[in-house]
């Protein structure tokens, strides 16, 4: 084409806005006498997995834990010349998706159990610019309304702790029948191992703080009463 478009008096500019070709590489097509090599359009590929794509299917429909490596081992039974992960990228593209199971969300009669725990925070108080404080969010959440009691306190003591429960106790008009704590350092004394020959009947249990297992039923009559 380039050839015949220069005999017929063209120049290399018009040549290249036909061709589409720079015309450096027009010229030197022409000071070779050559034409550019005419490139047929590659034949498609067929897959291998083709042929077997319905019978995936089914099967998959039918059956969808059958594992890739199951399903590979059946098509090479049948003639499939093709490999695992061929099975594999196919069956990503077929498979149902797994639908999301449901949450057992873990139930609690009202008035029976509240959860207690402390997280930190850090922030800086406008009294004393510059300076980053930590403070404490004591919360107490009940088990069945998922009601929520919070205070924000200076540290993590005992003190602390005894006061936020009689604060929570008196704010949502009673007390639970009992309460987990999230291994609290202020609550858990210590945790004894299972099988240690010298805590007795502690072994394997958690040993609360004795300030608190002697004031919290204090804590609970009253507001129970």
């Amino acid at each position: 084409m380039i050839l015949d478009l220069h005999r017929q008096g063209l120049s290399l500019s018009a040549i290249a806005r036909q061709t589409g070709l720079d015309r450096k590489t027009i010229r030197r097509y022409i000071e070779r006498d050559l034409e550019p090599p005419a490139y047929t359009p590659r034949p498609a590929c067929v897959s291998k997995i083709a042929a077997f794509e319905a019978y995936l299917r089914e099967r998959v429909t039918a059956h969808p834990e059958l594992t890739a490596s199951r399903l590979h081992r059946e098509l090479r039974d049948l003639g499939f010349a093709g490999g695992y992960t061929t099975v594999k990228v196919f069956l990503r593209t077929i498979r149902p998706s797994a639908s999301a199971g449901f949450e057992v969300r873990f139930e609690t009669p009202p008035g029976r159990q509240a959860q207690v725990d402390f997280a930190h925070f850090r922030t800086v108080f406008t009294d004393e610019p510059g300076i980053d404080r930590v403070v404490w969010l004591f919360s107490l959440v009940l088990g069945h309304s998922r009601m929520l009691w919070g205070r924000f306190v200076p540290q993590q003591d005992m003190q602390a702790v005894l006061r936020c429960h009689a604060a929570a106790f008196e704010a949502l008009g009673g007390a639970p029948t009992e309460i987990l704590y999230d291994r609290m350092r202020t609550v858990v004394d210590r945790e004894v191992p299972q099988g240690s020959p010298n805590d007795g009947p502690q072994a394997g249990h958690i040993v609360y703080n004795r300030t608190l297992v002697e004031l919290l039923p204090v804590l609970w009559t009253h507001n129970l009463s």
